[in-house]
C-alpha cells in the first residue's frame, strides 16, 4: 500500500514539531503502532484519530487531507 497525502502530511507535521512517534502517540492518546501504520499507509485513519493527532500537533484536522505541495 502506498502512503496517501494524509499519511505524508501526518509525518511532515510531526517532524516539523520535532516529535517522535512515541511522543505524538502519547499526546494524541493513541498507540505508537497505530501512528506508525498511519504514516506508512498500511491503515486508514479514523476521523477520531485525525482529530486527536491534529490537536496534539496544534494544527487544523483538514491540513492532513490537502495535497502535500499545497
Amino acid at each position: 500500500m502506498r502512503p496517501s497525502a494524509s499519511d505524508r502530511n501526518v509525518r511532515v507535521a510531526r517532524k516539523h514539531r520535532r516529535l517522535s512517534q512515541e511522543q505524538l502517540s502519547f499526546d494524541a492518546g493513541k498507540k505508537r503502532s497505530l501512528l506508525s501504520d498511519l504514516e506508512r499507509g498500511t491503515r486508514d485513519p479514523s476521523v477520531r484519530a485525525i482529530e486527536r493527532s491534529a490537536t496534539a500537533l496544534q494544527i487544523e484536522p483538514w491540513t492532513f487531507l490537502r495535497p502535500p505541495d499545497a
